[in-house]
């Protein structure tokens, strides 16, 4: 997956400043993509340039101005494409566990602290990926709302179903990790 495509997602919604696009992709959390904001504003230039977005300049004030992008036609075309084309699985980078290969190095408790804070982080998680799933299904988030209000009132149940199901995805991996880390825990005991 592209920063590209995530945007195109996005703004398929509805039409987002670069400052709202940032914002959207802070609360990573929620979201399956996460890209600072040194990304997002040169893939907007590179997108527009390309024809996928459109950026039309909005006065605000006497003097400032802000660029509002939307999709174009080629970039939902793009976006279709992607969405409907296989894609390999990107090459494993787990930072935890290339760590957790080598706890045989320190004290079983060193490891047993970092075992802890990695249960915890996933339990936050999953906490949020919950209430972000529960938000979908009652189609209470913004973007959901922008998206339902171009879609057909009899899609909108299997819409939210859908984006819900995917923090589903999110949850039971999360969950996995925990427990994959609590064996872990039990045999730093034995």
């Amino acid at each position: 997956m592209s920063l590209q495509h995530a945007l195109l997602g996005v703004l398929e919604a509805r039409p987002m400043n670069g400052y709202e696009l940032t914002r959207f992709f802070e609360a990573a959390p929620r979201w399956v993509w996460s890209a600072p904001q040194s990304q997002i504003y040169p893939t907007l230039r590179q997108m527009e340039q390309a024809g996928l977005i459109e950026g039309q300049k909005e006065v605000r004030g006497t003097r400032l101005s802000r660029t509002v992008y939307s999709i174009t036609e080629r970039g939902l075309a793009e976006l279709r494409t992607w969405l409907a084309t296989p894609h390999p699985p990107p090459p494993a980078r787990d930072a935890f566990f290339l760590q957790a290969l080598f706890f045989d190095m320190i004290e079983p408790d060193r490891a047993a602290s970092v075992l802890k804070a990695f249960i915890a982080e996933q339990e936050q998680l999953v906490a949020e990926w919950r209430a972000h799933r529960e938000a979908l299904l009652a189609k209470e988030t913004d973007l959901i709302k922008e998206r339902l209000k171009s879609r057909p009132a009899a899609e909108h149940d299997r819409i939210a179903a859908l984006k819900a199901h995917v923090f589903a995805g999110q949850i039971a991996v999360a969950t996995a990790r925990a427990e994959w880390a609590r064996e872990s825990l039990r045999l730093l005991e034995a």
